[in-house]
C-alpha cells in the first residue's frame, strides 16, 4: 500500500510502502493457537525530488524485500541514501537487493544507532531473526554504517533527530519540512499494539518525553515504521494522541495487573481494535517474565 503527500511548492516529496502483517513461527504459550500468531506490518518510506531519492527504513524478510525494491525501481528515481531510523533488525536487515539495485547509495545510521544494529546483523542476531522468520531471510543480512547526520535530497534537508528512547533505544525521526511530514520510526505506532517488551516504568515515561519532542517539530504529518495498512491518514495530532493515550494506559494496566493474562486482558478491554494483538502478548511477557514463561 502507498500514499504520497508531496511538499506543495518544492516538489519534494514522500512515498510510503507499507509491508503487510506476517505469520511468525513459535508463538508465545499465552498465544491462541487457532490464530496466527503475526508481526506487524512494516512501513518504508522514500523521500523524492525530481531525479533522486532517499529511502527511510527498509524490511526483514527477502520476499517483502524484493517487493520494496521493486517498488523503488519503478519510482524513476536514483537512490542515494538509504537511512535507518533505529536498530531493530525488522528495518534493515533485508536491504541487501536494494543496495544491489543501486550500487551508488548507501546504508547510514546515526553512530549511537550502529552497536544495536550491526548485533542484530551478526550470526547471534540472525539466529534470533530465523527464529522467527524460518527460511525466509536473505542469504546476506546487511547493517548500516555510521555517517554524520546530514541528509538531503537535490539540495533540500531532512532533518535527523535523535530523540531518546521509543520500543528501543537511542531512536531516531527523520523531519521533512518541504513535505510537512515526520517519519518517525518505532517511536510511534498508527493502529497497531506499541512492542513494550523491554519498555518498564522508567522506559515508559523515556517514550512519552521522544513523542513531546517529535511533536515539537510541529510537522502536520507523521507516518510511523509500523503503520496498519487501512490507517486513515498521516495526521500528527491524531498518531501522536494515539501512542501517547496507549503508554499511559498501558503503564496503569502493568501497574493494576497481577499476571501477564491480567495486563492482556486490561488493554484488550480499551484496545482490542488495534492490529497485530499478539505484540501485546509479547509486551506482557517482558511485564510478567516468570508467569509468562518468556
Amino acid at each position: 500500500m502507498t500514499t504520497s503527500p508531496t511538499g506543495a511548492s518544492t516538489g519534494l516529496g514522500a512515498t510510503f510502502h507499507t509491508s503487510p502483517y506476517k505469520t511468525v513461527r513459535d508463538p508465545l504459550p499465552s498465544w491462541d493457537r487457532a490464530q496466527p500468531a503475526t508481526w506487524p506490518a512494516t512501513t518504508c518510506t522514500l523521500v523524492s525530488g525530481e531525479r533522486e531519492a532517499v529511502l527511510v527504513d527498509g524490511l526483514v524478510t527477502e520476499a517483502e524485500s524484493l517487493a520494496l525494491t521493486d517498488w523503488v525501481v519503478r519510482s524513476g528515481k536514483r537512490l542515494t541514501r538509504v537511512y535507518v531510523t533505529h536498530g531493530h533488525g525488522d528495518h534493515f536487515l533485508g536491504l541487501g537487493a536494494t543496495l544491489a539495485a543501486f550500487p551508488g547509495a548507501d546504508l547510514v545510521c546515526l553512530p549511537q544507532v550502529a552497536p544495536e544494529a550491526v548485533r542484530q546483523a551478526a550470526p547471534g542476531g540472525r539466529a534470533v531473526w530465523e527464529s522467527i522468520f524460518p527460511g525466509q531471510l536473505p542469504a546476506e543480512l546487511v547493517a548500516p554504517e555510521p555517517f554524520d547526520g546530514e541528509l538531503q535530497v537535490e539540495g533540500r534537508p531532512l532533518h535527523v533527530v535523535d530523540v531518546g528512547r521509543s520500543d528501543t533505544t537511542p531512536t531516531t525521526v527523520v523531519h521533512v519540512p518541504d513535505a510537512d511530514l515526520v517519519l518517525s520510526g518505532d517511536v510511534a505506532y498508527d493502529g497497531i499494539h506499541p512492542y513494550l517488551a523491554t519498555a518498564d516504568a522508567a522506559g515508559r515515561r523515556e517514550w512519552l518525553a521522544a513523542l513531546d519532542a517529535l511533536e515539537r517539530l510541529g510537522a502536520r504529518r507523521v507516518v510511523t515504521g509500523h503503520r496498519d495498512p487501512g490507517a486513515p491518514d498521516e495526521d500528527a495530532a491524531r498518531v501522536l494522541d494515539q501512542t501517547r493515550r496507549y503508554l499511559v494506559d498501558y503503564d496503569e494496566a502493568v501497574a493494576a495487573s497481577d499476571s501477564a493474562a491480567e495486563l492482556i486482558d486490561r488493554v484488550v478491554a480499551r484496545y482490542g481494535h488495534l492490529g497485530n494483538p499478539y505484540t501485546l502478548h509479547m509486551s506482557a511477557a517482558g511485564a510478567f517474565p516468570a508467569a509468562s514463561g518468556a
